[in-house]
């Protein structure tokens, strides 16, 4: 899959800030990834988070159906490992293809946390993003070897899975602006009691931009270039990986496997941080297109 260097590798800037976020000095332009601040980030417990992922792990463990989590986790890792075909594949030539079929095992682990109140279950047990939740976050996944190496086996490489940490490192005003469904104020202008959990809105909403990538491609095809098609590819297998943290969570929570408490809280808010800054960012590299991005009119 060809990805150009502002989609799947985070700028220098950027993987500096992340650095910042972490508390590990960078010397110029020294790079930073992912393997290289976990063996420099210094562990910080929370007993905050040790005692939320405790709580999950004691009311949703029994809930979770061990052997649909792992399948649909490997179904996800496949569908994650078919994305150069689909890029490859270029604009869809129907409203309902690739993307489409990219989206499905997502489906079915999404039917499945739904049934057994696991979003409503994170709603209430997770804190809201602040900036001091998003550091801990990042600092435990960082540190979550098992984790890593869960990437590294879907076929995340260096620069793709330091993107990803960056999107959960870096974002934490815009992380915040996504507010459990019973933090909304209750003066605002739309009925709160019809608002999905934040868990909810982040995964459903990530599958329902991947489902719609199809038709939006076929009917805007005058209009995409191939740099709106690899940030296409980009942001799915962002998206994806999400998921595959999630599930991978959701998983270990029901297996008790290999997460301490502390890693289970991180990978269940890491996962859902992926999938809100990948959606957001496909809004606006694939689906709002302007007309300095559009490819050239063939009208005189």
């Amino acid at each position: 899959m060809s990805q150009t260097p502002t989609t799947s590798n985070t700028k220098l800037a950027e993987r500096g800030d992340l650095a910042t976020v972490l508390g590990v000095d960078t010397a110029g332009e020294e790079d930073v990834t992912w393997t290289n601040l976990a063996g420099r980030v210094e562990p910080r417990p929370d007993p905050t988070f040790a005692s939320r992922g405790a709580t999950i792990r004691d009311d949703l463990g029994d809930r979770l159906d061990p052997d649909l989590l792992e399948r649909e986790r490997e179904r996800i890792a496949d569908e994650i490992g078919r994305l150069p075909d689909v890029r490859a594949a270029g604009v869809p030539d129907e409203p309902e293809g690739l993307y489409t079929e990219v989206a499905e095992p997502g489906w079915r682990l999404y039917d499945h946390l739904l049934e057994v109140g696991f979003f409503e279950r994170l709603d209430e047990t997770l804190p809201r993003f602040t900036a001091e939740h998003v550091e801990t976050t990042a600092r435990e996944l960082v540190l979550t070897e098992p984790l890593s190496s869960a990437l590294d086996d879907v076929g995340f490489d260096e620069g793709e899975k330091t993107a990803l940490l960056s999107a959960v490192a870096n974002d934490s005003e815009r992380l915040s602006r996504w507010v459990p469904s019973n933090q909304i104020p209750d003066d605002v202008e739309f009925d709160t009691s019809t608002i999905p959990p934040l868990h909810q809105r982040a995964m459903g909403g990530a599958l329902l931009w991947i489902r719609g990538l199809d038709r939006h491609l076929w009917q805007n095809e005058v209009l995409v270039t191939e740099e709106i098609l690899d940030d296409a590819a980009w942001y799915v297998k962002a998206m994806l990986g999400g998921l595959f943290v999630s599930a991978t969570a959701a998983h270990d929570l029901a297996t008790a496997e290999r997460f301490t408490d502390e890693q289970l809280t991180a990978a269940l808010t890491a996962g859902t941080a992926v999938q809100i800054v990948s959606q957001e960012e496909l809004l606006h590299a694939v689906f709002y297109i302007t007309d300095e991005m559009r490819a050239p009119s063939e009208l005189r």
